[in-house]
């Protein structure tokens, strides 16, 4: 009796040593993680251009300065109608009127600006759109900056997300097998999008014809991950 007895407490003592010496295991392993950071990114060519011009006219009083430049605003607003630009696609974006002075600080005119935005859909006919838009408004006419764009950027998102995220995952594996280890679950994933700036030219002298290159535009996604390790 003894002798069972004896035995029987041997072998709990043994059991407790041996959880004892386990408990420490899934403790350990659910703190070990790792996170890396992924980018990924794909090039697209623009399908549509943001013209940013205007006219500038001066006048004797208030009301000439801005009839004369809603005059020239229309027949520049016109002329790239005719060109081919909807009408629906150009907006209004800034309209000023400044008083002009003399050195004596007395008023001796008053200078009106009319800004818009056109969007051209076809960029085949980009460059004549802005030459009608500077024949119509001759000297009166400012081009203040043009842009391009990919209208619809779906597809490019998703692909530069998925590049962004193997991107990630190859880095984790790697630093993964550099410490004798392997990736598990996913813990969080955290995306920050990011446009690259589309190339366009800016601050363009007014004249007929106009060269334009669109150029590529980049789409770029940043990816953090965290994934567990085992």
């Amino acid at each position: 009796m003894r002798q069972l007895t004896g035995t029987v407490a041997g072998l709990v003592g043994l059991a407790a040593l041996m959880a004892g010496c386990g408990s420490d295991t899934p403790a350990e392993s659910s703190s070990r993680e790792v996170t890396v950071v992924g980018t990924g990114q794909v090039q697209g060519a623009p399908d549509t251009l943001d013209a940013d011009l205007g006219v500038e006219v001066t006048g004797a009083d208030v009301s000439g300065a801005i009839a004369a430049a809603n005059t020239a605003s229309k027949a520049v607003t016109d002329a790239m109608v005719a060109a081919g630009v909807q009408r629906a696609d150009i907006r209004t974006t800034e309209v000023t009127l400044q008083s002009e002075t003399g050195p004596d600080r007395a008023v001796t005119g008053f200078r009106a600006t009319n800004t818009v935005r056109a969007t051209i859909r076809d960029l085949g006919k980009a460059s004549s759109v802005l030459g009608a838009a500077v024949t119509a408004g001759g000297n009166d006419v400012r081009i203040h900056n043009v842009s391009y764009a990919i209208e619809d950027d779906t597809k490019l998102l998703s692909d530069a997300r998925s590049r962004a995220f193997a991107d990630a995952k190859s880095r984790a594996e790697q630093y993964a097998g550099l410490a004798g280890l392997k990736l598990r679950d996913v813990k969080s994933i955290n995306e920050a999008p990011s446009s690259g700036p589309a190339p366009a030219p800016r601050g363009m002298q007014a004249m007929p014809e106009i060269p334009l290159e669109p150029g590529t535009q980049t789409v770029s996604f940043t990816v953090t991950a965290t994934w567990s390790l085992g």
